[in-house]
């Protein structure tokens, strides 16, 4: 082990004491995303869409990411690779102003999908754990006991714009009925409309994704010491640190006590000038 180390920056051999076998996840791929969803529908829940289809107009305030679901594929061309569909169900938030009454709060569900190829290195081995149960007697946990593992991280999406347009009454398109889990209807306290309305909201959203395959790995990594916690425990807030020690740790604040000259644009700043 400690020839291994004669070649690496990352330890000394004089301070290795002994090397440890540890399971963690390899990330074997990953890839990152900046998404903007144009016009994505809204189902609002029903009361929020009989406040809809009588609205003078409508603001969307947020959007907040309720659950991610990801599914995971090997493509059939290519036996390292695979196919991540990931669907992303957001809460939107609005307000809506009828007549000259105070704007009036609606929020429904709206549903985005995506998919991403990675690399997910081949691997004939079958994994299972202590807490493994069997998903159904045809073996489909063992279908899915070699595959690699999908993480994405996603942030909070960004609202970009909105629009509300009146319904079709030709019905020159028929609407396929969204499959939405009952984990997230659960979310909403009403009915989520997706037939039968006379106006829809569409958002549209920026989003930023980072999405990730991992195989679990067993590595020997050098052990220089066990690693202890050095802060101590407090009962109350504010007790972790003494506070003259934090203040000494802030630079002078040096530039804050130079005069600086008085520019057109401090003067815009500043207010000064006509």
């Amino acid at each position: 082990m400690s020839e291994q180390c004669q070649g690496s920056l990352r330890c000394d051999p004089q301070d290795l004491q002994q090397a440890m076998s540890i399971h963690t996840r390899k990330v074997t791929d990953s890839c990152r995303d900046k998404d903007c969803i144009e016009d994505l529908r809204v189902y609002l829940t029903k009361g929020s869409q009989a406040l809809l289809d009588t609205a003078a107009s409508t603001r969307v305030r947020c959007a907040e990411l309720l659950y991610t679901y990801i599914d995971v594929e090997p493509v059939a061309f290519d036996r390292n690779h695979y196919c991540i569909d990931v669907t992303f169900y957001y809460r939107i938030l609005a307000d809506a102003t009828i007549g000259n009454t105070r704007p009036a709060a609606l929020y429904g569900l709206a549903v985005f999908t995506k998919r991403a190829v990675l690399c997910g290195e081949d691997s004939r081995a079958h994994i299972y754990r202590s807490d493994t149960r069997l998903c159904g007697p045809d073996g489909v946990t063992r279908h899915f006991a070699n595959r690699p593992t999908a993480v994405v991280e996603v942030l909070d999406p960004m609202v970009l714009s909105s629009k509300v347009r009146e319904v079709c009454e030709c019905k020159c398109q028929e609407d396929v009925p969204l499959q939405i889990p009952d984990a997230i209807r659960e979310l909403f306290d009403d009915t989520l409309v997706q037939s039968g309305e006379r106006r829809r909201l569409f958002v549209t959203l920026g989003q930023f994704s980072i999405v990730r395959l991992e195989r679990d790995a067993q590595l020997i990594v050098p052990v220089l010491d066990y690693s202890i916690p050095t802060k101590e425990c407090c009962e109350t807030p504010g007790c972790a640190e003494d506070p003259c020690e934090m203040f000494s740790r802030i630079p002078f604040p040096t530039q804050q006590f130079a005069p600086n000259g008085c520019d057109s644009s401090c003067q815009d700043s500043c207010g000064i000038g006509g």
